[in-house]
């Protein structure tokens, strides 16, 4: 018997969807663990899951991009297939959309499907010598100033190599596939997944001499903010932040555990972007 995980957005019409899909999929011999997420909090942080269990055949999203996020972090370090259902807005990381599930969900059941590594970010925040936290993300890691604060002021490292200071609004450190994410809305490119590659995308930066900057996924990052930072935020993944000051140095890399996700065969990577950038006229 196939065990299948279903995580699902905190909306009631795609519980209703996956209600539905849950009885399509036992009445196959399908074994659903599902995950309901809750309805967000701005007041505070997500409380991880649990794991999810490491015998899973595959894991399916019914949500957008937010409830994709979410189940990389359920599926935690696990090689676990996942396949993104598109119920959002725009959905750069569903595979397929609603309308497709039962047809998708064949496919996939048939094991008519590939898979395609996505790098992840290993995350650490360091004060002195001790970690503090440790976090792996698959979109970005983005500093952020608050609503008061000034410019944030933040010390760059590649490979123990002083950088520069950007002065912005903040700071994001992006995979290829967060490209498409917030590192584009603040004017980074377009990186394509199989680009062995990390992105710093400023935000609103106070020189305009500083740019965008792709370096190779080998490297080390180390950032730190200048000395009297206050009321700067980290955020993983747009999913979870905490305050950070002058005493962190944040730590990113490579991780070694990728999230392998499902492609179906009438969907390429090019299709996607031209697709939801709407690009030649395509459609959502």
């Amino acid at each position: 018997m196939k065990k299948i995980g279903l995580v699902v957005k905190p909306d009631k019409a795609v519980r209703k969807r996956a209600d539905a899909f849950e009885a399509w999929l036992s009445a196959r011999s399908v074994q659903v663990i599902r995950k309901d997420l809750p309805s967000p909090d701005p007041q505070k942080n997500r409380d991880p899951m649990p794991a999810a269990p490491s015998d899973l055949f595959c894991v399916f999203v019914l949500g957008g991009d937010g409830t994709f996020l979410s189940a990389v972090r359920w599926i935690g370090n696990s090689s676990t297939p996942v396949l993104g259902v598109k119920f959002g807005e725009v959905g750069f990381l569903a595979d397929t959309t609603e309308s497709n599930l039962t047809q998708a969900a064949e496919s996939v059941l048939q094991k008519k499907f590939t898979t395609v590594p996505r790098m992840r970010l290993l995350v650490s925040i360091l004060r002195g010598e001790t970690e503090t936290i440790r976090k792996t993300i698959l979109n970005d890691v983005v500093i952020n100033r608050g609503a008061l604060a000034r410019l944030a002021h933040v010390q760059t490292f590649i490979d123990d190599q002083f950088l520069t200071e950007y002065r912005a609004d903040g700071l994001i450190i992006a995979t290829p596939t967060g490209s498409t994410a917030y590192s584009l809305a603040a004017g980074g490119p377009v990186v394509h997944p199989a680009v062995d590659s990390i992105l710093l995308s400023p935000i609103c930066p106070f020189t305009l001499t500083n740019r965008p900057l792709i370096v190779p996924d080998s490297v080390c990052i180390k950032l730190k903010l200048a000395k009297g930072a206050s009321d700067i935020i980290l955020t993983f993944d747009g999913q979870a932040g905490l305050e950070i000051d002058e005493q962190d140095t944040i730590v990113v890399r490579k991780d070694r555990h990728p999230v392998h996700m499902i492609i179906l065969p009438e969907h390429t990577y090019y299709v996607v972007l031209k697709t939801k950038l709407r690009w030649s006229g395509g459609r959502v």
